[in-house]
C-alpha cells in the first residue's frame, strides 16, 4: 500500500517574519492599508506587463520600482507621499499574500487547512499572539478564527486579540496590538527601563490629540499630545515578558514626567530624575534637544540641575 504523502502548508519563515513585523509596525487603520495595496497593485501590474511577466506575483514587479517610480507617482500626490515610508512593509505584505495564493493554487481543495495553518504559523512568529489585523490584508475570513476557537486551538483574550494555548499573555504586548497608536510613556515606560519603583498597575500611554478611543481612556492613563511632538523619542523596547513594544526612550520619559508632574507622584518624579542623572548612559544633549522641541527647556533644566554634579 502506497504511503500517503504528507502535505506541507508551511510558508517560508522569512516571509512570515517580515510580514508579522510589517503588520506590527504599521499604525494606520487596516482599511487604509488595504486601499493602498489595491492602488499599488495597478502600477505594479502595468510594470510587469511591460516586461511580459504578467503571470508573476506583484512582489516580483516591485523589484523594478526603484528604477521607475513614474507609474506610482501617477496615482496621486497624497498616496505617493504616504507610500514612501511604507514601501517595504507593503512589499512584505504582498509577498505573504502571494505565498498563500500559491498554496491555494497548489492545493485548491485545502483552503481551510491552508488558512488555519497560516494563522498558527503567524502566531508562532508573533510570540503566540494574533490580532485580527494580521489576517485582514490576506483576505482570510474571521470565521476561521471562530472555528479555531471552537476547536480550542486559540483563545480569544479580548476583542480582536487571540492567544495560542501554549503561550502566556503579555498584557502590554496585547494592549499595543489592539491600540496601535498608543505609546507607553511616563512611569510606565520608565518601569521597562528599571528606573522607577512603581509597578504600573494601570497603563500609561501617549497618543495624538486626534486619536480618541473611549476604551483606551477606560483602561489606562492617557496623555494627548500634538502631532509635532508625538513621535519624539519613540523607541522599541522589550516588555518583562520579552515582547517588543513601542515606548519612549529615557530622555523623552524624563521630559514627560517633568512636564506632567502635576498629574503624578512628585516624589517618584524626583527619584526618577535623580536616577537618570546618576546613570552612566544618560544623554543630556538629547534631553536638552527634546525639552526644547517640547517647549519645556526651562522646567527640565531647572529640575535636572538640582541633581547634576
Amino acid at each position: 500500500m502506497k504511503k500517503e504523502e504528507k502535505i506541507n502548508y508551511e510558508i517560508d519563515s522569512n516571509v512570515l517574519k517580515n510580514y508579522v513585523e510589517a503588520i506590527n509596525s504599521i499604525k494606520e487603520p487596516m482599511s487604509q492599508i488595504k486601499e493602498q495595496l489595491n492602488q499599488l497593485s495597478k502600477p505594479m501590474q502595468e510594470l510587469s506587463e511591460s516586461f511580459n511577466e504578467s503571470t508573476k506575483p506583484i512582489v516580483d514587479a516591485s523589484k523594478t520600482v526603484s528604477k521607475s517610480l513614474e507609474p506610482i507617482r501617477k496615482i496621486g500626490g497624497q498616496f505617493n507621499e504616504s507610500l514612501k515610508p511604507m514601501q517595504e512593509q507593503l512589499k512584505n505584505i504582498n509577498t505573504m499574500s502571494n505565498a498563500i495564493k500559491e498554496l491555494s493554487k497548489k492545493y485548491p481543495n485545502e483552503q481551510s487547512k491552508i488558512f488555519t495553518d497560516t494563522i498558527k504559523q503567524m502566531m508562532n512568529i508573533n510570540n503566540g499572539m494574533l490580532s485580527t489585523r494580521m489576517i485582514e490584508p490576506l483576505n482570510i475570513s474571521r470565521q476561521y478564527l471562530s472555528i479555531m476557537e471552537n476547536n480550542n486551538d486559540i483563545e480569544k483574550i479580548s476583542r480582536g486579540i487571540y492567544l495560542s494555548p501554549s503561550a502566556f499573555e503579555d498584557s502590554y504586548f496585547s494592549f499595543q496590538q489592539k491600540y496601535k497608536k498608543a505609546i507607553f510613556s511616563h512611569m510606565n515606560a520608565l518601569y521597562f527601563y528599571g528606573m522607577t519603583e512603581e509597578f504600573p498597575y494601570n497603563y500609561t500611554v501617549t497618543v495624538p490629540q486626534s486619536y480618541h478611543v473611549d476604551t483606551v481612556n477606560e483602561k489606562c492613563n492617557v496623555f494627548y499630545v500634538s502631532d509635532d511632538i508625538y513621535e519624539i523619542g519613540v523607541a522599541e523596547i522589550e516588555t518583562p515578558s520579552g515582547n517588543k513594544v513601542r515606548a519612549y526612550d529615557k530622555e523623552r520619559c524624563i521630559c514627560d514626567i517633568i512636564r506632567s508632574k502635576g498629574r503624578m507622584d512628585l516624589e517618584q518624579v524626583k527619584k526618577s530624575v535623580k536616577q537618570y542623572i546618576q546613570s552612566k548612559d544618560k544623554n543630556v544633549a538629547k534631553l536638552s534637544d527634546y525639552a526644547k522641541k517640547m517647549g519645556i527647556s526651562e522646567k527640565v533644566m531647572e529640575m535636572v540641575g538640582v541633581y547634576y554634579e
